[in-house]
């Protein structure tokens, strides 16, 4: 992948082939770096650009100012689609559209009420699948005291939060939950105040830990290896980061959305939201997928639990059971 300057941002660029008639900008919120989400979410665009003979380039942000003006750069550069990957676009994505009628946009795990027509969103229910990790949690737990690591205290960023603590106490009513948040200037990226937060929670007798800082996730495991108490992911498999520590991870196949929603864009059929949540196979959890075995994760050794895990996970897609969102709260 090839980096360059673009004002305050990084830009990274590939091509599917020679000559390709359509092109797609990619914003991202924050650097790619480790983080896995935003990861997952390139390799889907790039994906969708392959697929559809298209050209794409990568923008990173750094930070709200550069957010705003890596989408400047996107619209005055008139590609057929532009991408803006997170809830950080909402206030950009109720007015940008507007103002750029001929422009079709494509906004990934988050929309602004009302989305103008030449608006395409993608969103999660993350909060299924974090559910289900709670009652893992639950079923797991030998102290009784669950916690949660996330990058910020937000009502979209609670949906990885507030999820786990019920579903453990849905299963386990002594269960006691805590949530910290990373916050400071880099909340989605900084391992070491992951690291302390986490650490702070193993002070209070907490065995298990919902890691949801993205790029911070790695000191959240790094401290449950040496705080002796295990942790859960998110987004992608991430039991390999610290084998034996990582119990399951609440997945989002973002990349699968992203494809989805590009064919349908340059099929001639943009607008809309659509949303993926257990029913649709778009969230889920590592520990219910066919190859489990050979996951690395530590809830591969607890069929029983995952036997629980899958009634509930059936209870819910069925919709005998609701989930509700805590950024709809």
């Amino acid at each position: 992948m090839a980096v360059g300057a673009t004002g305050c941002s990084a830009e990274s660029s590939s091509s599917s082939a020679d000559g390709a008639k359509k092109s797609i900008v990619v914003i991202t919120p924050n650097p790619v770096g480790v983080d896995a989400f935003l990861k997952l979410s390139v390799e889907g665009s790039q994906k969708a650009a392959k697929d559809q003979n298209a050209s794409v380039k990568v923008y990173e942000s750094t930070d709200p100012t550069s957010i705003s003006q890596n989408l400047q750069a996107a619209i005055d550069a008139k590609p057929n689609l532009i991408v803006a990957i997170g809830f950080n676009f909402d206030d950009l994505m109720k007015t940008a559209p507007v103002d750029n009628p001929d422009q079709q946009f494509l906004q990934v795990d988050s929309c602004p009420e009302n989305p103008a027509k030449n608006l395409t969103c993608a969103r999660f229910k993350e909060y299924e699948a974090v559910y289900l990790a709670g009652v893992e949690a639950g079923l797991l737990t030998k102290k009784n005291a669950l916690g949660a690591v996330a990058a910020l205290d937000s009502p979209f960023i609670h949906r990885w939060t507030d999820p786990f603590g019920e579903g453990a106490k849905s299963v386990n009513p002594k269960a006691t939950f805590t949530p910290l948040f990373v916050g400071g200037n880099n909340p989605f990226s900084d391992p070491a105040r992951a690291n302390a937060q986490a650490g702070t929670l193993a002070q209070k007798g907490v065995d298990y830990v919902m890691a949801a800082s993205s790029g911070g996730n790695t000191g959240v495991f790094q401290a449950a290896k040496a705080g002796g108490f295990y942790a859960f992911g998110v987004d992608v498999n991430e039991c390999g980061a610290e084998p034996g520590v990582v119990v399951d991870n609440a997945i989002k196949r973002v990349d699968v959305a992203i494809e989805n929603a590009v064919k349908t864009i340059f099929d001639g059929k943009p607008g809309g939201v659509t949303e993926y949540g257990l029913k649709e196979d778009g969230v889920g959890l590592t520990g219910l997928e066919a190859d489990v075995a050979s996951s690395g994760c530590v809830i591969a050794q607890h069929q029983d639990v995952l036997t629980k895990v899958k009634e509930v996970r059936d209870q819910i897609v069925s919709g005998s059971l609701v989930i509700k969102d805590p950024a709809a709260a």
